[in-house]
C-alpha cells in the first residue's frame, strides 16, 4: 500500500488525537477524515490540514458528529477554506431528504455503497449529480455489492472509490482480500484501476 484515507470512528466523537496520531505514524501519502462541530475555527480546521486532514464526516448512522442540520453551511466552509470534501455515513433510503442539498454542494461522497438496495436508486440519481461513492464494508452492507458496482461506474466512472473499512467494527463480517479480488471481477481492469485508487486519489488529492 502506498496510501489511503483513515477515517476518525463515531466513538471518537470529535477528539482529533489519535487520527493526528495515526496519520504522523503512515506518512504523507495518507489522508485524514474526521468529525467536527461547525463552529471549529479556522485556525483549527487549517492546523488539521496541516496534518493531512482532508474532509469532514457526518455520521448520520452512528452518530457522533455534527447535525446534517448543518451539512450545507459546514461542507462548504470547509470546501471553501482548506478544499475539504463533506462524507456522509448514511442510509440511502433517507437521501431523498437532502437530496437538493447534496446536489449543490462542491465536493460530497456517501459511504459503504449507501448501506441499502432500497435507497440504491436514490444514490444512482445523485451520482449522475456528481455525488461519490466510497465502495466500503461490504460486510455490512444490506444490497447486491456488484450490482451496485456495475450500476454507479456506469452512471459515473469517476464516482466509486475502494477502501477496506478496517477493522471492520460491527460487519457482519470484516474486510476480506476477496473484497478488492471482487472490484477486478465486476469491472474491466481499467475501471478497476479507478476504483481501486485513482479516483481516491484524484479526490482527496485535487481541489474540485
Amino acid at each position: 500500500m502506498k496510501g489511503g484515507a483513515v477515517v476518525s470512528g463515531s466513538f471518537l466523537g470529535f477528539d482529533q488525537t489519535y487520527l493526528i496520531d495515526s496519520l504522523q505514524k503512515l506518512g504523507e501519502n495518507f489522508v485524514g477524515v474526521t468529525q467536527l462541530p461547525h463552529d471549529t475555527s479556522d485556525e483549527e480546521i487549517l492546523r488539521l490540514h496541516n496534518h493531512g486532514v482532508r474532509a469532514v464526516r457526518f455520521n448520520v448512522k452512528r452518530g457522533g458528529s455534527e447535525d446534517l442540520s448543518q451539512l450545507d453551511y459546514f461542507a462548504r466552509r470547509v470546501y471553501e477554506l482548506a478544499g475539504w470534501r463533506a462524507e456522509l455515513y448514511i442510509d440511502s433510503t433517507s437521501l431523498p431528504e437532502i437530496a437538493s442539498t447534496l446536489e449543490r454542494l462542491p465536493a460530497v461522497s456517501v459511504d459503504h455503497l449507501g448501506l441499502s438496495e432500497a435507497g440504491l436508486k436514490y444514490l444512482l440519481s445523485l451520482v449522475d449529480k456528481g455525488v461519490r461513492v466510497k465502495a466500503t464494508g461490504f460486510g455490512k452492507v444490506e444490497l447486491d455489492v456488484v450490482k451496485a458496482i456495475r450500476e454507479i461506474s456506469d452512471v459515473n466512472p469517476d464516482a466509486l472509490m475502494f477502501g477496506t473499512d478496517l477493522p471492520s467494527t460491527r460487519a457482519k463480517r470484516p474486510y476480506n482480500h476477496a473484497d478488492i479480488e471482487l472490484i477486478y471481477h465486476t469491472v474491466d481492469e481499467e475501471q478497476a484501476d479507478k476504483v481501486l485508487y485513482k479516483n481516491a486519489m484524484k479526490w482527496y488529492l485535487e481541489r474540485s
